[in-house]
């Protein structure tokens, strides 16, 4: 999949490892975690290829959170994401466009 940030932070923890804002400071471990999780979704062709990878915990979010989905990063914390197709067969492309880090439990 294509991956894109919607926000700078996001991008940051990925690319650098921390973020700028202290707003979006996190453990090491859980950056450690959520740059994996971004790398099986960016080796991943399409949404289905991430339904037999069982750690990541990929659902359609309901409620006020319709229209997005979600991986998990750990037991607290998930990505949010919002998937898009484009293009025709056979260069069909999948974007991922990424939301959120955020903790499930909020």
């Amino acid at each position: 999949m294509k991956i894109e940030f919607e926000k700078e932070y996001l991008e940051q923890l990925y690319s650098h490892g921390k973020a700028k804002s202290k707003k979006y400071r996190f453990q090491k471990h859980i950056i450690t975690k959520y740059k994996q999780t971004i790398d099986k979704l960016r080796v991943a062709n399409r949404v289905e290829d991430l339904y037999p990878i069982k750690s990541l915990n990929y659902e359609k979010l309901t409620g006020n959170k319709k229209g997005l989905e979600s991986v998990r990063v750990n037991q607290q914390y998930r990505i949010e994401f919002r998937t898009s197709v484009t293009g025709n067969e056979p260069d069909i492309i999948t974007i991922c466009s990424i939301i959120e880090l955020s903790s499930h439990y909020k």
